[in-house]
């Protein structure tokens, strides 16, 4: 004998079914919505909401909201209701005006709006203004620098290095070669002051120079390695005495292929008869303004980073011997740089982005 209310049948249709398995398996699904789609297929079983309940481990009174809510409204029953709250103040049109002019026009006495000067012209709050812009993406503040390669070259260019990373030759090593000049030697006026708890690491914005140095380097594809040498100043000189240091760590038996830029230093007479007498060496230069394909500015980066920007050195060589000591402890456990862009996405990005900027000359004309 049956004690209580009696339970409303409940039945599934072969898609509602098949939905609710889907529910109950797929991995994205809401937890919630998951545990309510078992509820309901445990209770197509012919269950009552007490076994259901001690199946999954739930309250019977949960079970029979669900259970209700599905013979009630089928599987739209089982969706979130939507949440009260305020309604909102700013109407389509207003966000279409702010969307608007933050991409068409510029305030007058600036070059770009900001959300003060964009609440006063539209007539809404600077905190509306910040949450539409952040909602589509928009940072005015925000500028970043582009050279489009005009080299003639910049397709035949680009195959030939990006093939080397991604189909390098046999019995041969790759070397993407450069040098970073100019490393300035450079001590703060005042010592740091270190972090601590709720405070970040402050510094004097002022300094004292004492030198430069230029650091040739040629990063190993393969392995990560780097074959670093300072020299005070960045000639074909000593460009040349580090391909000697380049030649001598590499073993007789490999060919060495050579990535780097257009730098006249690297086309000199002097450069150019070196590689002439070396026929195991082959230069491959990246296209004009394409330093980007040169992995080893990369590596110059990690080492800005990581290493100079934030140190205060109090002499030429005191600033050498920390570019050692990283170079040193990089070598202790390189990790290559994984290239995974073909040359046609990257040409087929750059004739993205030239068109776009030829669109938007057009438009501005």
């Amino acid at each position: 004998m049956q004690i209580g209310r009696p339970k409303a049948p409940l039945k599934l249709s072969v898609e509602e079914r098949n939905q609710l398995v889907s529910y109950r398996r797929r991995r994205n699904t809401a937890h919630g919505l998951a545990t309510r789609a078992a509820i309901v297929l445990a209770c197509a079983e012919g269950l009552d909401n007490k076994a259901v309940a001690e199946r999954l481990h739930l309250s019977a009174a949960t079970v029979g909201k669900w259970r209700s809510r599905f013979v009630e409204s089928r599987l739209d029953g089982l969706l979130d209701e939507p949440r009260p709250g305020a309604p909102r103040k700013i109407s389509d049109s207003r966000i279409e005006q702010i969307v608007t002019l933050t991409l068409e026009s510029k305030p007058k006495g600036a070059t770009q709006w900001s959300t003060r000067d964009m609440a006063k012209r539209v007539g809404v709050s600077a905190m509306s203004v910040s949450r539409v812009w952040r909602a589509f993406g928009l940072k005015p503040h925000r500028s970043e620098s582009f050279k489009l390669s005009p080299d003639p070259l910049l397709v035949e260019k680009v195959r030939d290095v990006v093939g080397l990373y991604l189909n390098p030759p046999e019995k041969a090593v790759v070397f993407c070669v450069d040098e970073k000049s100019q490393i300035q030697a450079l001590e703060r006026t005042q010592p740091l002051l270190p972090m601590r708890p709720g405070q970040i690491e402050r510094r004097t914005h002022d300094y004292r120079r004492h030198g430069t140095t230029s650091l040739f380097a040629a990063l190993e594809v393969a392995s990560g390695r780097v074959i670093g040498e300072l020299h005070r100043r960045h000639r074909s000189v000593e460009f040349r005495k580090f391909l000697d240091t380049l030649e001598a760590n590499v073993p007789e038996f490999l060919d060495v292929h050579v990535i780097m830029d257009n730098y006249s230093t690297h086309k000199s007479p002097l450069i150019r008869s070196w590689f002439a007498k070396r026929p195991r060496f082959h230069v491959h230069f990246t296209p004009t303004y394409g330093s980007w394909l040169n992995q080893v500015e990369r590596w110059f980066a990690m080492l800005t980073q990581r290493q100079i920007k934030r140190g205060s050195h109090r002499s030429v060589l005191e600033l050498e011997r920390t570019i050692k000591n990283f170079l040193e402890h990089h070598n202790s456990d390189p990790k290559p740089f994984h290239w995974v862009k073909t040359a046609d996405d990257i040409l087929a990005s750059i004739a993205r982005f030239a068109q776009r900027t030829a669109q938007d000359c057009a438009t501005n004309a």
